[in-house]
C-alpha cells in the first residue's frame, strides 16, 4: 500500500487528487460498492471459488483482494449485486433511475437487501457498469452515455453529504468466438454486421467515451463540488496496450479479467478512494 510522502501514480481520476494524501480518512467509513461480476472478482481474495452470494465472492480464483485492501484501511465494505433490489440493474441507463428513486435505501445497505444497523449509513458509494457498457456500436450510443452521466450530476449535487465514486466499466476482451459458415453466410445474406468488425470498432468508441469520462474537461468539468470523482478502471484494465482488456481469460474471449489484472485494479483503486476521501473534506 502507498505510503504518505510516496511518488503519486499516473492520475486516473477526472478531478485532481494526486495532491492529497493516499493515507484513509482518521476514522472507519461505511462504503457501498454496487457491482456486478467484474466487480465481485476485484474484490474477492484470491482462491477457491467461494460465493456468499450472486456475483459477491469471499475468494475467488481470479480474485483482486481489494475487499481486504479497503479493510485494512478501515473501511468497512458493503456490497449489492445481482439479486438484490439495489443491485440488480447497473447498466448506464440504470443508474439515474436507481439514485433518483432508491437514494435512501442503497445509503443504508449492509449487503444485498440486508440493511445497516439502525442509525448506520454508508458515507461512500463505489458504482460501475460491468464490460457490455463498452460494447459501442456507433458515435450516437457514446453521445446518450454521457447524456446518462451527465443526468446523475444533479442527484449528487443534492446530497453533499456523500461521497460518489464512479469507476468506469471495464474493457470488452480482444477477441471473439467465431461463427461457424453457415451463421457468417447468413448474417452476409441478411446485411447484418460482422461480430468481430463491430467488435474492433467499438474500441475506440470505449476508449474517447472513458477518455471523456475521467478528463478535468469531461465529465465533471463545472461540477463545483468535491463529493464526486470517477476512477479510470478502464485505463488501468487495458494497461496502456490498446483499446481492450489486456488480461483476458477464456482463451482471450472472456471479458472478465485474469487474477493479475484485478490485482492491479485493486492496487490502485485503494489510494484513489483515500485521495478522493480526503479530497470531500467530508470525513476527518
Amino acid at each position: 500500500m502507498e505510503q504518505p510522502g510516496a511518488t503519486a501514480p499516473r492520475e486516473k481520476s477526472a478531478v485532481p487528487l494526486a495532491e492529497f494524501p493516499a493515507v484513509a480518512p482518521r476514522r472507519g467509513l461505511q462504503l457501498l460498492f454496487i457491482h456486478h461480476s467484474v466487480g465481485g472478482r476485484i474484490l474477492a481474495d484470491a482462491g477457491p471459488p467461494k460465493a456468499i452470494s450472486d456475483s459477491i465472492w469471499s475468494t475467488h480464483p481470479e480474485g483482486g483482494g481489494l475487499r481486504g485492501l479497503l479493510e485494512k484501511e478501515g473501511y468497512q465494505v458493503h456490497e449489492a449485486s445481482y439479486g438484490s433490489e439495489v443491485g440488480e440493474s447497473t447498466d448506464l441507463p440504470d443508474w439515474l433511475p436507481k439514485f433518483r428513486d432508491q437514494m435512501d435505501r442503497l445509503l443504508v445497505v449492509d449487503q444485498q437487501d440486508r440493511r445497516l444497523p439502525e442509525g448506520q449509513r454508508n458515507q461512500i458509494v463505489v458504482f460501475k457498469s460491468c464490460y457490455p457498457n463498452n460494447d459501442f456500436g456507433d458515435d450516437a450510443s457514446v453521445e446518450h452515455a454521457q447524456a446518462e452521466l451527465r443526468a446523475l450530476l444533479p442527484l449528487f449535487e443534492a446530497r453533499p453529504d456523500v461521497l460518489f465514486l464512479y469507476l468506469t466499466a471495464p474493457p470488452l476482451a480482444p477477441r471473439i468466438h467465431g461463427d461457424v459458415a453457415w451463421k457468417v453466410v447468413a448474417r452476409t445474406l441478411l446485411g447484418k454486421a460482422d461480430p468481430k468488425a463491430r467488435r474492433a470498432a467499438s474500441g475506440p468508441r470505449a476508449r474517447r467515451f472513458n477518455d471523456w469520462v475521467t478528463r478535468p474537461d469531461g465529465w465533471l468539468s463545472g461540477y463545483a463540488r468535491k463529493n464526486v470523482a470517477a476512477f479510470d478502471l478502464y485505463g488501468t484494465l487495458t494497461d496502456g496496450k490498446g483499446d481492450f482488456l489486456a488480461w483476458p481469460t477464456g482463451d482471450g474471449e472472456d471479458s472478465h479479467p485474469a487474477r493479475a489484472g484485478n490485482e492491479k485494479a485493486a492496487r490502485e483503486i485503494v489510494p484513489f478512494i483515500n485521495r478522493a476521501a480526503q479530497r470531500s473534506g467530508l470525513f476527518p
